[in-house]
């Protein structure tokens, strides 16, 4: 466990050097660390909840164990059962005439080295452990900073860290705002962190400083978009299901919806029902509710309705009628079709509120979706193939889940990431163990170097290279040729 900042460097050179002494990692050692963070978690699975609890204010338990305890441990077990198969060399295709002497070439991965984790509040586990798993799995070593916004959560954790791992191995930094900025500044072989734009930029600049890759996951405004086709029960129930998760502090969460102008009333109607079956009676009262995390986001998620509200927009509220925060809870409120300058229009809700727009077509709500920064999730409700493929073909998102929200990062040998302001990079599955490695290209000369006898070699004035490339780029034209014609003549015959 470490705390001044002035340590920062001193451990981070620690695992370096410890990474460097090692030299090569192999499989057993890698599976070895990847079974003491899983065990590490279920050892002390409870009192990570009861931290959370605390953090939050109020949080059931079910939904630490759920999303951040077993999330978590769903990767670390992927990454376990894999983690053999995936270092094994790719070999490369040969280099003609080379390869006819013996020549060959092969990738290899490599570990980067010490990877940085800056996680965040929402899922605190989660976001740093299942990251975790892939850069261990990769036979990186790691420092990890919780967010300050979870000081139980991130004392409890760096002690469960200490219990099973070397410092020089895997270590917890705790601090403030001072240490996140001194943390982000140090010169890691990668760097991973979970959060908002805003803090990705910040972190981009820091990290420019020392050339130190990034792998971001970060959020934004991630739309539904209700076709006509789709069923308006299952669609609510479905959205209600997910917003209602962590009271919407999920940044893969539904933000605002798109639905048909004449199916708007059987939505929210259908969405009232769900939820109130989801969440009986008041939101100060039901201990499902999850709390908000602080009273700056209470704040701040009540501001944007405020603000919507006073500018004369239609206001739905779930779980009770709104009486104000109570210990940081908030109702659900849908708003409905606000001005587009308002601050819920432009900005992450990340929070137990939901916008609710209306179209005449289809194209309307594609186009809309593609005048905003390109969003961590897309979803997708309704019966028609056609409809469907043409929003996934029109659109551009880190994932998408039709007929369903939120469900897409599930899929654990599949990748998980962000494009543009909502991140890039990815971890879960190959691409997980892939982003933190290094694909080393070897080439093995063989027993004959035919360069002087195909006249690669100076000097170049009996001319038998260019004669040698001149034929092969004419061969090469006339076999495009051929292929293009071949294309066309099928294209026209299906």
């Amino acid at each position: 466990m470490v705390n001044p900042v002035e340590d920062l460097a001193a451990l981070l050179q620690r695992q370096k050097a410890a990474r460097i002494a090692e030299g090569p990692v192999n499989a057993a050692v890698r599976r070895d660390r990847l079974q003491r963070a899983i065990d590490m978690l279920v050892r002390h699975r409870d009192v990570l909840c009861d931290a959370l609890d605390a953090d939050f204010g109020n949080r059931p338990r079910v939904v630490s164990l759920t999303m951040d305890v077993m999330g978590a441990i769903t990767s670390l077990k992927y990454a376990q059962k894999h983690v053999a198969r995936w270092m094994k060399p790719r070999h490369c295709k040969g280099v003609m005439p080379f390869s006819l002497f013996g020549a060959r070439g092969w990738v290899e991965y490599q570990p980067k080295g010490v990877v940085g984790i800056l996680g965040t509040w929402n899922f605190p586990l989660y976001t740093m452990l299942a990251p975790l798993a892939y850069v261990l799995a990769a036979g990186n070593r790691s420092l990890i900073k919780p967010s300050e916004l979870n000081p139980r959560t991130a004392e409890t954790l760096a002690r469960a860290v200490q219990e099973c791992f070397d410092p020089a191995e895997v270590a917890v930094v705790n601090g403030g705002v001072d240490v996140g900025r001194a943390f982000a500044a140090l010169p890691f072989d990668h760097l991973v962190l979970t959060g908002g734009t805003a803090v990705a930029k910040a972190v981009m600049r820091s990290a420019a400083e020392n050339l130190v890759p990034l792998t971001l996951e970060l959020g934004g405004k991630s739309p539904v978009i209700v076709g006509r086709s789709a069923d308006p029960r299952m669609a609510a129930k479905r959205i209600m299901i997910a917003k209602g998760m962590n009271s919407g502090q999920l940044c893969i969460n539904a933000d605002y919806v798109y639905v048909a102008r004449e199916k708007l009333e059987s939505l929210v109607a259908a969405m009232r029902e769900a939820h109130a079956r989801l969440y009986p009676g008041s939101y100060a009262d039901n201990q499902d509710w999850v709390s908000i995390i602080n009273e700056r986001h209470c704040e701040r998620i009540d501001g944007y309705v405020t603000e919507a509200a006073g500018r004369g927009t239609r206001i739905e509220t779930f779980g009770g009628p709104f009486e104000g925060p109570r210990e940081r809870r908030l109702p659900l409120r849908l708003v409905i079709d606000p001005p587009a300058d308002t601050r819920i229009m432009r900005e992450e809700i990340f929070g137990p509120a939901l916008v609710l727009l209306t179209y005449e077509r289809i194209e309307e709500a594609v186009a809309g979706i593609n005048q905003r920064p390109r969003p961590l999730a897309l979803y997708y409700f309704g019966k028609e193939s056609r409809e469907a493929r043409c929003v996934l073909d029109h659109t551009v998102s880190g994932g998408v889940s039709i007929n369903d929200v939120a469900m897409h990062p599930a899929l654990e040998d599949a990748p998980f990431g962000g494009i543009g302001d909502s991140g890039m990079g990815h971890y879960h599955g190959h691409e997980g163990f892939l982003e933190f490695s290094h694909a080393r290209t070897v080439f093995k000369a063989g027993w004959f170097d035919p360069r002087r006898l195909i006249g690669m070699l100076p000097p170049y004035t009996d001319g038998k290279l260019e004669r040698l490339i001149d034929r092969a780029v004419r061969a090469r034209a006339r076999t495009a040729v051929l292929q293009d014609g071949q294309s066309g003549e099928h294209s026209r015959n299906p």
